[in-house]
């Protein structure tokens, strides 16, 4: 059906396609980001449950490397803060994607119904997605 499309409806197409990869990959990466918080979270959670005496390590590459409380609490409150930010950055960036993406589909349908039916609209109905669309 694509090599029926004008070339101007081809390009929006086009650009639908790419919003659409840029959408995944959004989500792809605000569904990590809430995976580390949610990790970060529950181990902030559960350095509130540890005697401040007590020796810790943090991870660095492949080492553990001795550290004290509060550095611990500090970095795990720092990257949970980040984190937090992140996410809602992702999220706001999903949603302008998506009224991108809605508003480009809204433009193809009404290039393609335009461009079909003529004034009047009479033969608009078939031109929907997988309809006959040419006899």
């Amino acid at each position: 059906m694509q090599g029926n499309l004008p070339p101007e409806a081809q390009e929006k197409l086009e650009e639908l396609q790419d919003l659409q990869e840029t959408a995944q990959k959004v989500a792809a990466q605000k569904e990590q980001a809430e995976s580390t918080l949610n990790e970060s979270k529950t181990a902030l959670d559960a350095l509130g449950d540890i005697d401040e005496d007590t020796t810790m390590y943090r991870e660095v590459g492949e080492l553990l490397v001795e550290t004290d409380y509060d550095d611990a609490h500090e970095e795990l409150s720092d990257k949970v803060d980040s984190l937090e930010i992140r996410v809602e950055q992702l999220g706001k960036q999903e949603e302008r994607v998506q009224e991108q993406f809605e508003s480009l589909q809204q433009e193809l349908q009404q290039m393609l119904q335009g461009g079909a039916g003529g004034p009047g609209g009479a033969g608009g109905g078939p031109m929907g997605p997988g309809g006959a669309g040419g006899a």
